[in-house]
């Protein structure tokens, strides 16, 4: 799956680069702090890196490429395979001479819309409005040695002109641990967890379909991303299937399709999740925050995480994901932050965070 991913990335990078290729020219000036902002992103929509850099001030200390790539993204990461859709911005702290801008970005990539929210500082420079860029910190990882030790399992099908029986190995055995129905915006929500209860990884999808009153079948939706889709032995995933337009009362029951495959597979890389906490952004939404830490050797080009939230009684009432626009270096901390609906957020009492990978060189 990460292999189909990656190649599907790469195509709508190509068609967002395409429709991009119109560059403005000239560097008008900014009569406002919102304006400079404002700017300077409609230059990066047209990848105008020239124009965007215009309105840059020059006490930012940044230099062209370091600016471009801080905007483009670097090691095949999510940013590298989007494109900036739109920009909403706003000044705070004004004054004469200085404010700032609460930027709010909606890029486009082959997962579905992504979203950043930055504060960018805005200054007065030579009479007109420039913004203070900072510039990204890129981790240096140091000289050293990761013993590589984690388990690999991998398979020898039957061939064509071998007489092993009429069939292959047995596909895994899956068991629905958990499903829970809820409802938001007017759309059926299936919540629950999923288990290989095999000795072998499998290859997991779930689906289901909504019965009507009447015997009638309404939807049919699977989990997609918001599942862990490849499970090693005794592992557990959360699952999350949203059927768009549909009420909860118009339903009589659901029918469950847990579906496996047997897939080759390693533990590693190995990412960890350290300093988990909800907490509230800058809009005053509940988020869980917290930073994966690549315990391995490889980059891990798009970090997928999905995070499962339940009540008192181990109940899941809600499962959120997303994805981190910057890839994992090896042995480097990097910060995520998913949604938690500000409904639930008291009725939580614990929660567990999965990551899933897309790497460009991994083979299985």
């Amino acid at each position: 799956m990460g292999r189909v991913l990656l190649i599907l990335f790469a195509l709508l990078t190509l068609a967002f680069v395409a429709t991009g290729a119109v560059h403005t020219s000239g560097t008008a000036p900014a009569s406002t702090p919102e304006g400079a902002v404002q700017a300077m992103f409609a230059n990066v929509q047209g990848r105008n890196w020239d124009g965007a850099y215009g309105y840059i001030s020059t006490a930012s200390n940044v230099d062209l490429p370091t600016f471009t790539r801080d905007l483009t993204g670097r090691d095949g990461s999510l940013r590298t395979y989007s494109s900036l859709e739109s920009v909403t911005a706003h000044a705070m702290n004004e004054n004469a001479n200085e404010a700032t801008v609460r930027t709010e970005l909606k890029y486009s990539t082959a997962v579905g819309a992504f979203y950043d929210t930055k504060d960018l500082k805005v200054v007065k420079d030579s009479g007109d409005w420039k913004i203070m860029w900072v510039a990204e910190k890129v981790p240096v990882v140091p000289p050293q040695v990761i013993p590589v030790n984690y388990l690999r399992w991998d398979i020898v099908w039957r061939g064509v002109g071998d007489d092993w029986g009429a069939q292959n190995v047995e596909n895994p055995h899956i068991r629905i641990l958990s499903m829970n129905p809820a409802e938001q915006n007017g759309s059926v929500i299936l919540l629950g967890e999923v288990e290989n209860e095999d000795t072998v990884p499998a290859f997991v999808s779930v689906g289901a379909t909504l019965v009507g009153k009447n015997g009638q079948d309404i939807s049919q939706e699977t989990s997609f991303d918001k599942a862990s889709h490849i499970l090693l032995p005794k592992e557990i995933s959360p699952y999350r299937i949203d059927f768009p337009k549909v009420k909860l009362t118009d339903v009589k029951s659901v029918r469950m399709k847990p579906d496996s495959m047997l897939v080759p597979a390693s533990a590693d890389p190995v990412i960890g999740v350290l300093h988990q906490r909800i907490e509230q952004d800058a809009k005053g939404h509940t988020v869980l925050r917290g930073e994966l830490m690549n315990e391995s050797g490889q980059t891990v080009n798009i970090p997928h995480v999905l995070a499962t939230f339940y009540d008192n009684s181990g109940k899941v009432i809600w499962i959120s994901d997303g994805y981190v626009d910057h890839a994992l270096m090896p042995q480097t901390p990097q910060s995520f932050a998913v949604d938690l609906r500000d409904d639930l957020a008291k009725n939580v009492h614990s929660y567990r965070v999965t990551v899933n990978q897309y790497s460009l060189n991994r083979k299985d």
